[in-house]
C-alpha cells in the first residue's frame, strides 16, 4: 500500500466516523426537541414526526450536495430521471 493511499484511507475513515458522530448528535438535538414539544412520551406521533423530518433533511442534503457536485464538474452518486 503507498503512502498516498494509506493518507486518503485515513481521511475517508476519519471523515465517515466524524460524520457518525455529527449525526448521532443531531439525533440527541432532535429527539430532545420533539419530546420538548410534543411531551415527554415516546408516542407514535412523535417517533413518526422524527422520521419524516429526518427523511425530509436528508433528502435536502443530498439535493444540495448533488447540486454543488454538478457545479465543480463532479457526479452526483444519483440523478433524477428527469435529467436526461
Amino acid at each position: 500500500m503507498s503512502p498516498r493511499m494509506f493518507v486518503q484511507t485515513m481521511i475517508t475513515l476519519a471523515s465517515a466516523s466524524l460524520g457518525l458522530i455529527a449525526a448521532l448528535a443531531w439525533n440527541e438535538a432532535i429527539r430532545a426537541t420533539l419530546r420538548q414539544l410534543l411531551g415527554e412520551d415516546d408516542s407514535l406521533v412523535g417517533l413518526y414526526t422524527y422520521a419524516i423530518l429526518a427523511t425530509v433533511l436528508a433528502v435536502l442534503v443530498l439535493l444540495a450536495l448533488a447540486r454543488a457536485a454538478s457545479r465543480i464538474g463532479g457526479e452526483a452518486a444519483f440523478s433524477r430521471e428527469a435529467e436526461g
